[in-house]
């Protein structure tokens, strides 16, 4: 893992054709903060995290990773001291768990085969899937292949973990284990940006829950002051109607 980083957003702005997406977006987060992003559909959250990764441009603003590279304004990307862990697993189905998660190590990072398989089979064992390196995507249940994928993001070595939405294409019961294994990195000091609808996790391991609605932060809080006494009225209803499900 990479020297922890600090994560600093300024008056970032997304838009898709005419339409604004991001509205003047600021934020900062800090070395090991565990981040949680909710909101109701269409509100921002995944494109937030995509300009963050450099998967999207900005049109105006900057994001900015300090400590190791300068700000990254309008229309740059980022480096790999981001990962991401999707909606969808995204694996390649032709190829074994440990495939998967050697290819980009190998052939963007350049690493020596050798280091990346150790590299690959220690992240195998950390999210509980180490028995599964030679099974084939397809074989494997949907948390299991979660569990690869977010095994995959964390071979690149990365200081910041992006998810998003990462059990939201799981069965019921298979939501714990992912979401045991975000709490192990959690606990090891992981800064996580986390768009979810799961507001027990955001509850037990957010240090902090954002809410936004139609491209803006809408509020900023701690989980228990953010869960018992939000301010905004739009916050409020979102909340009522996620907890009453």
């Amino acid at each position: 893992m990479q020297t922890p980083l600090r994560v600093e957003i300024d008056r970032v702005d997304k838009f898709f054709g005419p339409t604004q997406v991001l509205k003047q977006i600021s934020l900062r987060v800090e070395p090991g903060e565990v981040l949680v992003i909710c909101g109701p559909s269409g509100s921002g959250k995944s494109t937030l995290l995509r300009c963050i990764n450099g998967l999207e441009s900005i049109d105006a603003g900057s994001v900015r990773i300090l400590e190791t590279e300068p700000a990254r304004a309008a229309g740059g990307r980022r480096g790999p001291s981001t990962g991401m862990v999707f909606q969808q697993f995204n694996l390649f189905p032709h190829m074994t768990v440990l495939q998967n998660l050697i290819l980009a190590p190998v052939k963007v990072q350049k690493r020596r085969r050798s280091e990346a398989v150790a590299v690959a089979r220690k992240h195998l064992e950390r999210v509980g899937i180490g028995d599964k390196e030679n099974a084939f995507p397809t074989t494997l249940s949907g948390g299991q292949q979660q569990r690869a994928a977010i095994a995959r993001a964390l071979c690149m070595e990365p200081s910041i973990m992006l998810f998003d939405e990462p059990t939201s294409a799981l069965d019921p019961e298979m939501i714990k284990e992912v979401l045991d294994v975000m709490r192990g990195l959690a606990r090891e000091g992981m800064t996580m940006f986390v768009v979810t609808h799961e507001m027990g996790f955001a509850r037990e391991v957010a240090d902090r829950v954002i809410f936004m609605d139609q491209g803006e932060i809408r509020e900023v809080a701690e989980p228990v002051e953010f869960f018992t006494n939000p301010k905004e009225e739009r916050t409020k209803r979102f909340l009522g109607n996620v907890l009453s499900h």
